[in-house]
């Protein structure tokens, strides 16, 4: 169940993330990727800040800064 979860907020994720960026999401599998990679970038950053993130909204937010986060460094390089 716990990976259900996981898939669920990386879509999520990744589509908010998109919609915030681009004004569009990336697609069901683009939004899954980039979602997936933006939860382990932003589980990185609040890590290191010192933030913890709590309960389903508090992984959901974590994994969209970390795809903005993500999507940013992309445009960057």
């Amino acid at each position: 169940m716990h990976w259900l979860w996981f898939l669920i907020i990386g879509v999520v994720a990744g589509w908010l993330s998109g919609k915030l960026t681009r004004g569009h999401g990336f697609g069901l599998v683009g939004d899954l990727v980039v979602g997936i990679l933006g939860a382990l970038v932003g589980g990185f950053l609040f890590r290191l800040l010192g933030v913890v993130s709590i309960g389903l909204i508090g992984s959901l937010v974590s994994a969209t800064v970390g795809a903005i986060v993500l999507l940013w460094l992309i445009r960057r390089l």
